[in-house]
């Protein structure tokens, strides 16, 4: 029996790959976070375990010795990271590199989320993953440095690129940006959206088996685990208004200079997902099928 380590299996991702892994009997199936298990009936081992700290991840290690580490912990708000730049290096960098140093001393296949952040949005087409990084913002330079020291030191890894993940929360979580457009255009209130930044969004059910498939893959490297359609997070919003038939009219679309925000973000950052595609027969939901799936 496999045992996989999720590392940051309170967070949306996480615990998303927690429940779907443990499902697998082929699997035994341990989640790891900073705080305590938010499933009151867990059907799966949970060690409590702060990985900044690296004789607790040496002590986890010890403990599970896994054979798949799964790390989906990061500080992943690019205006806090702005504002809080040493604590964003030690969770999205420090942190990586003492789960790396562990995976080669206990022989495990690292599998490391990152992001389509790292790339500055001024491609005019789909990035692929041979494509140069260059990141607009500390958040994104932080996740391209943990790139960076996973390849540097793991002889045994995949790094995972996902873009605006979403689907239904489970309880104990937040929830993410459609999931905030819904109750906002179920409330009746409008929401400002922003027009001129294109994404392609990611199913979280997506992320899950596309990692999986990575899990026990031979091949090492950068792979962009993301949705097909490319669409502005405007688009996005639409979307969920028209197929929850809400009113969109609450919604208002907005260019990145009205919406003034503190930290610049990419205007272009679609990822292509051709590779995964030809390498481990990844195969995401279109846009709306996942819509529709997370609010059935």
């Amino acid at each position: 029996m496999k045992k996989i380590l999720v590392i940051g299996a309170n967070g949306f991702t996480g615990r998303r790959l927690l429940n779907d892994l443990s499902a697998n009997k082929a699997y035994n199936v341990i989640g790891c976070s900073l705080n305590e298990d938010i499933d009151p009936n867990p059907q799966h081992r949970f060690i409590r375990t702060d990985i900044r700290d690296a004789i607790s991840v040496t002590a986890l290690f010890e403990e599970v010795r896994p054979h798949v580490v799964i790390n989906t912990a990061a500080l992943s708000v690019p205006d806090y990271c702005e504002t809080h730049k040493e604590e964003a290096h030690v969770v999205n960098v420090t942190a990586v590199e003492q789960l790396a140093r562990a995976c080669e001393q206990y022989n495990s296949r690292f599998i490391h989320l990152s992001t389509d952040f790292v790339f500055d949005g001024q491609a005019d087409k789909l990035y692929v993953e041979t494509d140069l990084p260059h990141p607009i913002n500390f958040y994104g330079v932080t996740k391209l440095e943990g790139e960076q020291r996973v390849a540097a030191i793991c002889r045994n890894y995949a790094i995972a690129r996902v873009v605006v993940v979403y689907g239904k929360a489970l309880p104990g979580q937040h929830g993410n940006i459609l999931q905030l457009v819904a109750n906002k255009l179920r409330a009746g209130e409008s929401i400002r959206v922003v027009s001129d930044q294109w994404r392609t969004p990611t199913f979280v059910g997506d992320v899950a088996r596309g990692i999986e498939q990575l899990m026990f893959h031979p091949g090492n490297g950068i792979y962009h685990l993301c949705g097909s359609d490319c669409v502005t997070i405007a688009d996005m919003a639409y979307r969920v208004a028209d197929l929850l038939q809400l009113d969109r009219s609450l919604i208002q679309p907005i260019t990145t200079e009205e919406m003034q925000e503190s930290t610049p973000r990419p205007r272009f950052s679609g990822l292509s997902i051709a590779k995964a595609q030809q390498e481990i027969n990844y195969k995401p939901h279109t846009l709306d099928k996942g819509i529709k799936e997370m609010f059935s």
